[in-house]
């Protein structure tokens, strides 16, 4: 049974849902004082409004590229929200992609006008040639006025929008019903975890439907609140504005990491999406404070865990919770739990997990805690919703349940192929590249490898591409042993597997600043540098203990032999990370191919 979409394009989504609740609580920011200032769905409209406007005056009209280069905030929505009601498409720019990446996305993408955060963002246009590049309008900051291409503030295009709409009142409804399903939305480039981004083409239509299902789950209600600091130039936050819109959720738009856990004290959201690295961030802050206070308050949280596990065991099995079982949870969740509750707001109803794999020691965590993560799954070339697990009906491993009409299948050697409104039009000027994911009768290849059960849960077993096999012929999924370790050693950062025609897997290791830091309070290492406590030998019989712990949950070949721990964390600027948080593992053996070596001196390298 298809889903039936009420509205052709995001515009006319938008503009829907303004003339439906226009004083309701619509979108919220931090002010200048750092306090939340809230605006209703009217005044956004306003705002959005203006912007599209003021972009016809600088030339931009139907499918036309206008390029967003800025991190997670308000003004990020309001100005896509203007560029859907131009009838134009985002080009979104990662904050942290370097000038000449940046050049080529704004250049290849065609995008005539470029929204930049600031001066600096603004900057790195000039790395490289932009030729189609018209104009710059600043969020923050002054215009350069001798600056070429021109510059305008942000305020100066509302400004010129607020003077065309005063003499065209029906200028943007006009432009709007001009707005087709097949019309082009969004480029957004892949990070890719190799080779250069692709520009990804998708269509109104998919996000429209993105928007309508995510309602049609239960994923966003009207009562909800959330709290939105996901980066906007990825897919997995433009999806959810557009379920925002559609069900009319009050979200609150900060992007600054460092403000995560003071924003949840303050906001207090129901409802909070992010990449697996932020849960496993509380995950280990949690555990080592535990192990770090010792003695009766360690023994508390293990038993309290330990009760709490047993609980989601039976509920995953769809068994009763015995009345003894639900006394001992009660008061493991008032000696402990009811603290990590705390710490999030003390108001979650839902929490999704996306862009990476979470593990299940971590999943099963947060669900024995009773703070469920739900797991979902998608791709910027399937705008992003895909399959996830629906409140009250979560399956610890597992993807969840596809969206709506998608569909499904698994090729012969387990390749996970989705078709369906929300699929991509194909990457932007690369026939032959679209050619290759694209089947003759329009499924995608995800090159995701997976499974279905028989309720049509899907459980992500490995990437394609990533799969290690040994120089003994068998078959790693590196994914999968990263995700125990970091559930098991509570100072991770970041895991790497090595093996691909090695004769024995191997790891490197990027343990948390913080956490290892913290860890050698009140040993001889305090007080000294990261890299001098990850070099020393306690750091390193540490966590030798836990590869063992390891080890003995890993088949015999899947085992790691040998690990190096780093002397720094993995970077977004290294390259060795993208932007929403996973491995680029080819950049990482590039940039520690030495430690790597050294893991195999004595050994013979096959060809793959």
């Amino acid at each position: 049974m298809s889903l039936d979409l009420p509205y052709r394009s995001i515009p006319e989504m938008f503009l829907h849902r303004v003339a439906a609740t226009p004083d309701a609580r619509a979108l919220g920011g931090p002010g200048p004082d750092d306090q939340p200032v809230w605006f209703t769905w009217a005044q956004i409209a306003a705002r959005a409004k203006a912007v599209a406007a003021g972009l016809t005056t600088l030339g931009v009209g139907k499918e036309d590229r206008v390029a967003i280069l800025a991190g997670t905030r308000l003004d990020w929505v309001i100005t896509d929200l203007g560029i859907m009601c131009a009838g134009a498409a985002t080009t979104t720019v990662y904050p942290t992609t370097e000038p000449e990446d940046a050049c080529f996305i704004v250049a290849d993408s065609g995008s005539t006008v470029l929204i930049a955060e600031n001066p600096a963002q603004a900057a790195k246009m000039s790395a490289a040639p932009v030729p189609g590049l018209t104009h710059v309008v600043l969020m923050d900051g002054e215009a350069d006025a001798s600056a070429s291409p021109p510059q305008l503030t942000l305020a100066e295009l509302e400004k010129r929008g607020s003077d065309v709409l005063a003499e065209k009142p029906d200028l943007i409804e006009t432009i709007t019903a001009s707005v087709q399903p097949e019309d082009l939305a969004t480029l957004i480039y892949t990070s890719g975890t190799t080779g250069r981004p692709k520009g990804v083409e998708l269509l109104h239509r998919g996000w429209v439907w993105q928007g309508v299902a995510q309602g049609e789950i239960g994923v966003l209600l009207p009562t909800d609140l959330q709290f939105l600091w996901l980066p906007l130039s990825h897919s997995f936050g433009k999806t959810l504005i557009c379920g925002i819109v559609h069900v009319g959720v009050p979200t609150y738009v900060d992007g600054r990491v460092d403000k995560i856990v003071d924003n949840l004290g303050v906001i207090k959201p129901t409802l909070m999406c992010g990449a697996p690295r932020i849960f496993e961030k509380v995950y280990n802050r949690v555990v080592t404070q535990a192990q770090s206070a010792g003695g009766a308050k360690a023994k508390i949280f293990n038993w309290a865990v330990g009760v709490g596990k047993q609980k989601v065991a039976l509920e995953q099995k769809g068994l009763p919770v015995p009345g003894g079982l639900k006394f001992k949870y009660g008061i493991a969740h008032k000696l402990v739990f009811s603290k990590l509750h705390a710490r999030l707001g003390g108001n979650i109803r839902y929490m999704v997990s996306g862009a990476a794999a979470l593990s299940v020691p971590i999943a099963e965590f947060f669900a024995a805690a009773g703070l469920p993560i739900s797991e979902g799954y998608g791709l910027t070339e399937t705008s992003a919703g895909n399959f996830v697990n629906r409140p009250g009906k979560l399956k610890i491993g597992t993807v969840g349940e596809r969206l709506a009409d998608l569909e499904v299948k698994l090729d012969e050697d387990g390749e996970i192929l989705l078709r369906g409104t929300p699929v991509m039009r194909g990457y932007h000027n690369l026939p032959e590249e679209t050619a290759a994911v694209l089947t003759e009768d329009g499924f995608f290849r995800t090159g995701d490898i997976g499974e279905l059960d028989s309720a049509g849960y899907l459980k992500i077993t490995d990437r394609k591409k990533d799969l290690v096999k040994t120089s003994g012929g068998k078959y790693i999924a590196p994914s999968h042993i990263e995700g125990i370790f970091k559930s098991i050693c509570p100072y991770t950062s970041q895991a790497l597997v090595i093996g691909h025609s090695r004769n024995y897997c191997s790891m490197l290791i990027a343990l948390d600043p913080e956490g290892i830091t913290g860890w050698a309070q009140g040993t001889a290492l305090a007080g000294k540098s990261y890299a001098e406590i990850v070099a020393s030998p306690e750091v390193h019989a540490l966590v030798e203990g836990y590869i063992k712990e390891l080890n003995g949950k890993l088949n015999r070949w899947e085992t790691i032999k040998k690990f190096t721990i780093l002397p720094r964390d993995l970077t977004i600027e290294d390259g060795e990370i993208t932007p929403s948080l996973k491995l680029k593992r080819r950049v990482i053996e590039q940039n520690f191919a030495g430690d790597i070596e050294k893991m195999y001196e004595g050994t013979v390298a096959e060809m793959a």
